[in-house]
């Protein structure tokens, strides 16, 4: 098993001269619980990225939720599941999204694809590590809560952005997610995105409270990315199967969605290993 899991290592590492393009960075976006609107946020941000003129790919790794295509309205024809199934290319389970976005389901069963024979895990980590290079960001959309597969995602990527509202609820679960990823790793950063805000206010003192306990308890840092309100165009744009940039651009949860990338953007990138370093911190840790 040593030797098998050093010749993976060995094949997911090996570059080739386009993979030099782009520095591709892997974000994890995550929840305490579901209803916050961790998706909507995750295919909206990704889509802000994407018109600052940044190469995006936004990978649905929700196991048994994926709604990323609902959201969309599209209906995928292959996934990350049928890839291993009929020994698909990556290129071809690739959906490509509004704007340039392009998505890949996880489908059903994908959970089963953490846990695969030899020949399939080479094929996995194959055509998965060509993705590096190919993009700038790859966002991960994934589970809400402490699920064993959730905190593999959550560990092994760059970024982790945490998705909460100001509902009591949501606060508590949030700073379950924080204390075990501390306790798993203490290194790992992670931003709060403040989303169904009523007021800026309420945002505000909502990541500082935040702030303040996980700093008194855990000793860590938790960094504020942003915050969107409250807004009836959200719900319209869900119902429209659209996102809400493209379907209210000017409305103020666009407004506010395009400001976060823009400050997501600014922040200082330290080097990692990208979307090859995600693959053997997800399947060798």
């Amino acid at each position: 098993m040593v030797d098998q899991a050093k010749q993976l290592r060995e094949k997911v590492l090996q570059k080739k001269p386009k993979e030099e393009r782009r520095q591709t960075r892997v974000i994890a976006v995550t929840s305490g619980k579901g209803g916050v609107g961790k998706s909507n946020f995750a295919l909206n941000f990704a889509l802000s990225l994407v018109q600052q003129n940044k190469k995006v790919l936004i990978f649905d790794v929700d196991l048994g939720f994926a709604n990323i295509d609902v959201l969309l309205g599209r209906v995928p024809k292959e996934s990350i599941a049928t890839m291993i199934e009929k020994d698909l290319t990556v290129r071809e389970i690739i959906e490509e999204g509004p704007d340039g976005l392009s998505f890949i389901s996880g489908g059903t069963g994908f959970s089963e694809m953490l846990e695969l024979d030899e020949a399939k895990l080479d094929k996995f980590l194959k055509e998965l590590s060509t993705l590096q290079g190919t993009v700038d960001y790859i966002i991960l959309d994934t589970g809400a809560g402490l699920s064993y597969e959730n905190l593999r995602f959550i560990l092994a990527a760059d970024d982790v952005i945490l998705v909460t509202t100001p509902e009591p609820t949501s606060i508590t679960d949030a700073y379950s997610v924080v204390k075990m990823i501390h306790v798993k790793d203490p290194n790992v950063h992670v931003k709060l995105m403040v989303n169904q805000c009523t007021s800026e206010k309420e945002g505000r003192e909502t990541a500082e409270n935040f702030r303040k306990v996980t700093e008194q308890f855990l000793d860590m840092q938790v960094e504020t990315l942003g915050f969107i309100p409250t807004d009836s165009n959200v719900t319209n744009a869900v119902k429209k199967q659209t996102p809400f940039l493209l379907a209210y651009p000017n409305s103020q949860a666009s407004r506010a969605v395009q400001e976060v990338a823009s400050e997501f953007l600014e922040l200082p990138v330290p080097y990692k290993l990208g979307f090859k370093g995600f693959l053997l911190k997800m399947l060798f840790k």
